[in-house]
């Protein structure tokens, strides 16, 4: 296992625009291999966009989804990652032969695709199938796995990974920036996001506080440590759909400790290199060992009826 060179992405995607985010894609990936990045990670549905889809119906849904690999956003991420020299790591609505939608999230180097993920809870649309697996790959000597948005604030979900070998938690998100019972959540306003270039300071106060990235501090930074891994963050910049998302795509080590960030209004990558030894010397990976699942196995495993709830989506509807 070698050192890393590992970039993370965030733009502003169109809705049901798959041209358009794919040439975004590739200029991200082209900033990034000229940097001397392995590895590029784009957010959930960076492909498609995200929100708008709560509001398609299930032939819309079909229409939108493609079949992988063999679709044809799959083929050009294999043409981009050929051009570039680079893995890609990109999200989309997936479709099968028996019409079932799925929220997939896709690693894609110069061979073609080496990882596909669903998404475990799903919600944005409700002819969407819960995944039911996770995934586990190699990248250049590391073990990667792959959660997307939701999955990751079930904490059990990264435990899980970590367990089967994960090295790197690639975590894409459309996140922040809407109501819930927490304090301080809400929208940001659309004119904010309009006005950004003559009037930053309250955009950027509405980006960092309750509503986005402070709220995002409360948790994520523990995942990686707790788990000794290094988390890759992705989120969007700007409108999606009719929302207003913050961005800060980074990069988290296994110690918890932000090591690159993305931190303008602007479509942009962050970039760090992975160290092998910080995977040892974390405290997690001390906790790991000191586990006893022989006192909590059964309690964790206990019957469970899974209920999801999302606030946002009731309350903009």
């Amino acid at each position: 296992m070698q050192n890393l060179k590992m970039a993370t992405a965030q733009f502003e995607n169109s809705s049901g625009d798959k041209e358009h985010n794919l040439s975004i894609i590739r200029q991200l990936s082209a900033r990034a291999s000229a940097q001397g990045a392995d590895v590029i990670a784009f957010h959930e549905c960076s492909i498609t966009g995200y929100s708008f889809a709560r509001h398609l119906s299930k032939a819309q849904m079909l229409a939108l989804a493609e079949f992988i690999p063999g679709g044809s956003s799959i083929k050009k991420l294999t043409a981009f990652a050929q051009e570039l020299n680079i893995t890609i790591l990109a999200g989309l609505f997936e479709k099968d032969e028996d019409d079932k939608l799925y929220k997939a999230y896709v690693c894609v180097d110069k061979n073609g695709l080496v990882a596909k993920y669903r998404k475990l809870h799903p919600f944005i649309n409700p002819h969407l199938t819960p995944g039911n697996q996770y995934v586990i790959f190699d990248l250049y000597g590391w073990k990667c796995s792959i959660l997307i948005c939701y999955d990751n604030n079930i904490i059990e979900n990264v435990r899980a990974v970590k367990l089967l070998g994960a090295d790197i938690v690639f975590m894409p998100h459309v996140t922040m920036c809407t109501p819930s019972t927490r304090p301080g959540a809400g929208f940001v306003d659309v004119e904010l996001w309009k006005n950004r270039e003559a009037e930053p300071t309250l955009l950027r106060q509405e980006f960092d506080g309750l509503k986005g990235r402070a709220w995002l501090m409360k948790w994520l930074p523990a995942r990686a440590y707790d788990n000794a891994i290094y988390a890759i963050f992705s989120n969007p910049i700007g409108m999606d759909d009719d929302q207003v998302k913050n961005g800060c795509s980074m990069i988290i080590d296994p110690f918890g400790d932000i090591i690159a960030e993305c931190r303008s209004f602007d479509n942009e990558i962050a970039m760090a290199l992975l160290v092998p030894q910080k995977l040892t010397d974390a405290g997690g990976y001390r906790y790991i060992k000191a586990r006893r699942p022989e006192l909590y196995g059964d309690i964790i495993a206990q019957p469970h009826q899974s209920e999801q709830k999302v606030v946002w989506m009731k309350e903009r509807e």
